[in-house]
């Protein structure tokens, strides 16, 4: 039996949630990001993508492009208020599904044309996200999660597409390879330069000559321009999490150890988050006193991998916790609510500078390991 997936994004996201609570923004040209001339652009409206303006453009940039543009600094805590719903909405009808960022979604609706129809359903189901949040969503249905993503990103803004199997090969064929998810820039100009710009001219080429091209990845990347993709819908849950926990050789009262341990935690976890990709909502402290009595607070934040942002959290929640003044024997952290995002800095706080910064010293990391480079209070550590 053929798979049915269904891939759903919410349309300009960042945007479309401004326009919720302020229709004044409607039909405007709308740029969320940092608001100096070194901000960056985290999102912005169809109308001012007409002037050529992107996401991590520089904000300069983009109001040389388009200088009538609104510029909103953007509200991550608005943004990952209406994640969580629309989540719920969809938890709630469909039978599995993979929340594979802050605004997407893959559903796996296989069989279901036996007693509904899988269109009706999922045009159905977006017509209800729509109806309870005012937010557009666009969605595509195919038979793997490679094609109806590529599908929804065809069908934008406020799209329903459908590509049966048959016309998998037809649909793909005329796009740009930029169009498979996993072709960046980088791979895009190595193809390029050899005049391999197409998916059919890419579905085409020897898999042994892709994998000299590129290494590893080029049997994955022949498979998606062939339209195979047997990667499951991975059931989404709250529970996941990555955590870490220290216990003192002795008992302390050293509140300046500790807390230089919790900065040492935040950048291993939070370099953790980056590289494997995921975005975290909520931030737990805990703790154990030498009776062993063990408390822990836990806070809800705007999804973020930043370090700056959840250190700040951590050290906020330790100061609440720890009141009693006794000597600890253990302290720990934990980012849950996780959910599967590209590298994301807080654009409506930092400059491009700063999202340099982070990667650099991500790269330097992942090359000579995660403790080659660290904050200076967390280097004794």
């Amino acid at each position: 039996m053929s798979r049915s997936i269904v891939h759903m994004d919410l349309d300009t996201f960042f945007v479309s949630c401004e326009r919720v609570v302020n229709s004044q923004l409607n039909g405007i040209p709308l740029i969320i990001g940092g608001s100096s001339d070194r901000g960056v652009v985290a999102s912005c409206s169809y109308e001012a993508r007409t002037f050529g303006v992107r996401s991590a453009m520089p904000m300069k940039m983009a109001l040389r492009l388009c200088p009538q543009a609104k510029v909103i600094r953007g509200d991550m805590e608005l943004y990952s208020k209406y994640s969580h719903t629309v989540t719920e909405i969809i938890n709630d009808k469909a039978p599995v599904v993979e929340k594979a960022s802050i605004d997407e979604f893959y559903i796996d609706v296989s069989g279901m044309d036996k007693f509904f129809g899988c269109f009706k359903w999922t045009k159905e189901l977006s017509q209800t996200v729509t109806k309870e949040t005012g937010l557009p969503i666009s969605f595509g249905l195919s038979i793997n999660k490679t094609v109806s993503k590529i599908a929804t990103g065809e069908s934008k803004p406020m799209g329903r597409i459908e590509i049966a199997e048959k016309m998998v090969k037809p649909f793909l064929n005329p796009l740009s390879i930029k169009k498979i998810p996993m072709v960046g820039d980088v791979t895009f100009q190595l193809l390029s330069r050899l005049g391999i710009r197409k998916i059919h001219t890419l579905s085409e080429m020897p898999i042994e000559m892709l994998q000299k091209l590129i290494g590893k990845n080029g049997r994955e990347l022949w498979k998606k321009a062939n339209g195979i993709d047997e990667n499951p819908v991975e059931p989404y849950t709250e529970r996941k999490s990555v955590s870490t926990e220290q216990t003192f050789d002795q008992d302390t009262i050293d509140i300046p150890r500790m807390k230089a341990m919790l900065t040492a935690m935040v950048e291993k976890l939070g370099f953790q988050l980056r590289n494997e990709e995921w975005l975290a909502s909520i931030v737990t402290v805990k703790i154990k006193y030498n009776n062993f009595d063990t408390e822990t607070k836990q806070f809800k934040i705007p999804y973020t991998s930043c370090d700056h942002i959840l250190l700040k959290r951590v050290l906020e929640l330790f100061d609440n916790l720890y009141e009693r003044r006794m000597r600890l024997r253990l302290i720990g952290i934990s980012f849950r609510g996780l959910v599967h995002g590209a590298y994301q800095i807080d654009m409506f706080d930092d400059t491009k500078e700063m999202i340099n910064l982070y990667q650099a010293l991500d790269k330097i990391k992942r090359r000579y390991g995660i403790n080659s480079v660290k904050r200076c209070v967390g280097m004794d550590i």
